[in-house]
């Protein structure tokens, strides 16, 4: 029996690892709050942008998918890279001084980013697998994401690293006068320096997306772009039909189900870690390479998951998760001072986790003709329920400081929100139990699914 050639022999696999490293390494990430700030935009304003930019992948996720098992997802890939590069050239640019167009400039940059991360859900991960399927062995797939994983985690080490440093006008003086020039620089200036080598990892993302192939007998290989009323119809029968399949396959509906349920919740506490980071009394100065540390946690976690998924069951990795997310979670709530650092780490951890167990698994399942499509209804399941979430959280803060939080001696915004966090774990409680005890059965008997090639 021949023995199947390495997965990273094939071009398209290499490629999508490289895509995908370009794409999510953004130096401002670190600094992405305070980025909002420096341009002179408010909080309300960066709150409404954001809110912004998650309506726009939640309206374009599924449609973005259908579309790209019909054209063709190399397209749908090519333009998420020239829109990569389209948002970042305008905050590169854009003047200081007037709020009214700092505020538009950011208002497109957030839509052009949801469009880009909606169109690049799903469509990038569809070419891989369908050419490691043509090329090599679908059972190689968890090693790809296992690698892909872990080199995402090393870049973004670095470009969090290198990002926190070149933001801060002292370190970039310091190191302008270490190299003998005769220069000084602001914030103002420094701000954009994230920026512009992030629009330089978009150009690069261009040339790698132009190289993929998409198969000769793939979808989009007999599109016409003039057919634009038979583009939009069938756009809307691949929708349908792929909502129909996961509602007639349980454990496609289990897998977004409580990958959802995981996701949204951990990503929440993530998206507040400088909050949270403050009020454990950690040095703010510390938070970059806090960032950069967490980033390492993906060279181990991938591994980790391979491990799991070949092990255990989906019944039981769903136990796993959910005994760990409600530790990570409690642990968290107890705000622990600089030991609390620890739960932060492990929900990190755990969003990896799921994120390659929801990918495995609903890639063995679904049909390459709407595997795109169906992966973007996953994304939109995430980002709904994500949204849904901010604004419960929202709501709770805003009542717990109604009423005064108690007796704290914190200040009412800081035991408000540290109230707010007290109640996750029950949140988290409150959804996982009745999805395990309607699942329980369906992906116990979906364990053999999951080691099948």
């Amino acid at each position: 029996m021949l023995k199947s050639p390495s997965p990273f022999s094939i071009a398209n696999i290499r490629l999508f690892i490289l895509f995908r490293i370009l794409f999510n390494s953004r130096f401002y990430y670190p600094v992405f709050t305070i980025l909002f700030l420096d341009y002179g935009l408010t909080i309300e304003q960066f709150s409404l942008l954001n809110t912004v930019w998650a309506i726009t992948i939640f309206c374009a996720e599924v449609p973005t998918g259908a579309l790209a098992d019909i054209i063709g997802r190399k397209r749908l890939v090519v333009t998420t890279s020239f829109l990569m590069v389209a948002e970042m050239a305008l905050i590169c640019f854009v003047p200081l001084g007037n709020g009214t167009l700092i505020f538009s400039v950011f208002l497109v940059n957030r839509i052009l980013s949801g469009l880009a991360e909606a169109l690049a859900s799903g469509a990038d991960e569809a070419i891989a697998y369908d050419s490691l399927a043509a090329e090599g062995d679908t059972r190689d797939w968890p090693r790809v994401l296992s690698v892909q994983m872990r080199l995402r985690s090393v870049a973004a080490v670095v470009s969090m690293a290198v990002g926190a440093l070149i933001y801060d006008p002292v370190m970039v003086n310091r190191l302008l006068s270490w190299i003998g020039a005769d220069l000084q620089v602001d914030q103002q200036t420094t701000m954009r320096y994230p920026i512009f080598l992030t629009l330089l990892l978009a150009i690069g993302a261009c040339g790698v997306t132009l190289r993929i192939r998409e198969a000769a007998a793939g979808p989009g290989q007999r599109f016409r772009p003039g057919d634009i009323l038979r583009t939009m119809t069938e756009t809307g029968r691949m929708t349908l039909a792929a909502g129909r399949w996961i509602a007639r396959t349980p454990f496609a509906l289990a897998v977004i189900l409580f990958g959802m349920v995981y996701d949204h919740i951990l990503r929440l506490v993530v998206t507040l870690t400088s909050q949270y980071f403050r009020l454990i009394a950690l040095p703010e100065a510390s938070f970059g390479l806090i960032g950069a540390g967490m980033s390492l946690l993906g060279i181990v976690s991938p591994k980790v998951a391979e491990r799991m998924v070949e092990r255990f069951s989906p019944a039981a990795n769903v136990l796993w998760l959910t005994g760990l997310t409600l530790v990570a979670l409690s642990a968290t709530a107890a705000f622990f001072p600089y030991l609390g650092l620890l739960p932060i780490a492990l929900i990190f951890f755990l969003m990896m986790l799921e994120s390659f167990f929801s990918s495995h698994y609903l890639n063995r399942i679904t049909p390459s003709h709407q595997r795109a499509t169906v992966l973007s209804f996953k994304g939109m399941a995430f980002n709904l329920a994500y949204g849904l979430i901010g604004i419960l959280f929202a709501v709770l803060v805003g009542e717990l400081r109604r009423r005064g939080a108690g007796s704290s001696p914190l200040p009412p915004a800081d035991a408000a929100f540290i109230g707010a966090i007290g109640w996750l774990p029950w949140y988290a409680l409150a959804i996982l139990v009745p999805i395990i005890a309607v699942f329980s059965l369906r992906l116990g008997k979906s364990a053999e699914i999951s080691r099948r090639g």
